[in-house]
């Protein structure tokens, strides 16, 4: 990830790539590398990949965007065309796709994919920015295509604003104003009909006429449209700003409010070389695109392609219907693979299993220090230790004199903490699941729940966050505590860096707090403040945690 590399010890299932048990990790620095895995990949984070990802989340597959943010439409001011999100802004439909998806605990990260290759295992790994790697067992290639501008100034600085190329996408705002198109290659005239439909004042200039229909030339002059033929040296604009006119190779200008300009394309495919794919020929000679089938499959099984990369005609509304319907197509996909291997697989388990399955500790094994400091008031009774990681906080709590249940997705996880309780001579429950499921806790209750730089995906229903309410015994208290992620909020330079961890598809303390908030009368919130860290840790990309601890009203 970027300035924040390291892992979670834990999973409610549990969240974020941090430091934990005292906030220290033994085997990695600030600047460590971190691979994750998942169920899908998607590359881009624009309309197709968003949509993609909502559906395939909503199917209970762990999904990851990695977005770089540079959506092919990042010039425009406003979306035409989408029916419900009229005139809004391309960074407003983003937005609102983002927190869709992350609501139901898809996670969308900055950074960049830079690589694609089959593994052995058939599962594919992404290369990201910063040596960071992500392992996937199907791919989705969301990454649009990459405009290329005609040599002629002005065109480019303009493009998107005064320079159009798309009937549907702005002719209605150019509609009655003077145009000027720029014919610079054979499919140059296909959009010319609309606009000569929307405006009588319209001038065609035959920049290039190499392979142009000659009839189709013809005809437009017979209806009236100016045809110049020639090059043009430059799009002038005023003082405001704005286009003025175009400037022809023999000097004369000819006035514009607005210029058309088409564009040729290039799918951004290069990343999925090292897969074995690239790019075919568009059936109009103006690009490359990347093929799929029916299904939105490409040659490569398990690597599917969606939106402008495959068809760069699509706006905004279909690019998004695309993404929808071939992130059915890939959770189809995977339910038919674990349907003939009779499993029901889990990718954050096998995300969690990873991490937990290296020969060495992950954590230094000392407890919280926060959680020492808040719970030594209170009288030892039943403990449940949400997302229990190596088990340092279980295990200390169980030497105090708690009864302690822990509970951890991952099995791995969980194994290390048996073996060090036995070792030690300590009685720990031992629970492998994750928040989110129906009655994770066996519907018991408890004097003390404790969640340690932990935290668990996700749902509109908010599943996993009433069950640890529940947990709570009356009279009893939770506790909770993370780290500040402020910063992880912080842009990234995404050239560099990939944020391997995405703190908005987590529910986090504060959104705990608000919980315990809406019920007065059931909690009391006695702490809820950031504060410098306990000392004893080691790293220092966190400083400050976010302490939460309320008690449940006796009834």
């Amino acid at each position: 990830m970027s300035d924040d590399p390291v892992q979670s010890r834990h999973s409610a299932h549990a969240a974020d790539p941090s430091p934990s048990e005292d906030g220290e990790h033994v085997s990695h620095t600030p600047h460590a590398t971190l691979e994750r895995h998942c169920d899908v990949a998607v590359i881009g984070g624009s309309a197709a990949g968003l949509a993609a990802a909502l559906q395939i989340s909503r199917q209970r597959r762990s999904v990851v965007v990695v977005d770089d943010g540079t959506p092919r439409n990042a010039p425009a001011t406003h979306m035409q065309g989408y029916l419900g999100h009229e005139g809004a802004a391309p960074g407003e439909l983003t937005e609102i796709g983002r927190a869709e998806v992350r609501a139901y605990g898809g996670e969308v990260l900055s950074g960049r994919v830079v690589g694609v290759h089959r593994r052995d295992d058939g599962r594919f790994r992404l290369d990201l920015t910063g040596g960071h790697t992500l392992v996937a067992r199907r791919v989705l290639a969301a990454t649009g295509v990459s405009d290329e501008l005609p040599a002629i100034d002005g065109v480019a600085e303009g493009w998107g604003r005064g320079v159009v190329h798309c009937p549907f996408c702005h002719g209605f705002e150019v509609r009655d104003r003077r145009l000027v198109q720029i014919v610079t290659h054979p499919l140059g005239l296909h959009p010319t009909p609309l606009f000569r439909h929307l405006t009588d004042r319209l001038t065609v200039v035959l920049h290039d006429a190499t392979g142009l229909d000659q009839e189709a030339v013809e005809a437009l002059a017979a209806s009236g449209v100016v045809v110049e033929r020639g090059k043009v040296t430059r799009v002038l604009t005023g003082p405001d700003g704005e286009v003025s006119g175009v400037e022809l190779g023999d000097g004369r200008v000819l006035e514009a409010d607005a210029v058309v300009v088409g564009s040729r394309f290039r799918a951004r495919a290069d990343v999925l070389a090292g897969a074995g794919l690239g790019t075919t020929p568009h059936p109009t000679g103006a690009g490359e695109v990347l093929a799929v089938d029916a299904r939105g499959e490409t040659a490569v099984p398990g690597i599917y392609a969606a939106g402008n990369v495959t068809d760069p005609s699509l706006q905004v509304l279909p690019s998004a219907a695309q993404g929808s319907q071939v992130g059915a197509m890939i959770a189809f996909s995977l339910a038919e693979e674990d349907l003939r291997a009779a499993v029901r697989h889990s990718g954050e388990q096998t995300d969690w299993d990873h991490r937990y399955g290296g020969p060495d500790r992950a954590w230094s094994g000392n407890p919280n220090g926060t959680l020492i400091h808040e719970v030594a008031a209170l009288a030892p009774g039943r403990a449940l230790d949400v997302g229990t990681g190596e088990g340092a906080d279980a295990l200390w709590l169980a030497e105090h004199g708690w009864k302690v249940t822990a509970t951890d997705i991952s099995g791995n996880a969980l194994a290390r903490v048996r073996a060090e309780a036995e070792r030690r001579g300590f009685t720990v429950d031992l629970v492998r699941g994750d928040a989110g499921d129906p009655a994770p806790f066996g519907g018991k209750t408890f004097d003390l729940v404790s969640l340690q730089y932990g935290s668990f995906k996700r749902t509109p229903d908010q599943r996993g966050l009433r069950s640890l309410l529940a947990a709570v015994a009356p009279g009893g208290t939770l506790l909770a505590v993370h780290h500040d992620l402020a910063p992880l909020r912080d842009p990234v330079d995404v050239a560099n860096q990939t944020r391997m961890y995405d703190p908005e598809a987590f529910v986090g303390v504060d959104e705990i707090a608000a919980a315990l908030g809406a019920d007065p009368g059931t909690w009391q919130v006695e702490v809820h403040e950031t504060r410098p860290r306990p000392p004893g840790a080691a790293s220092t990309h966190h400083v400050d945690d976010v302490v939460l601890r309320a008690t449940r009203r006796a009834a």
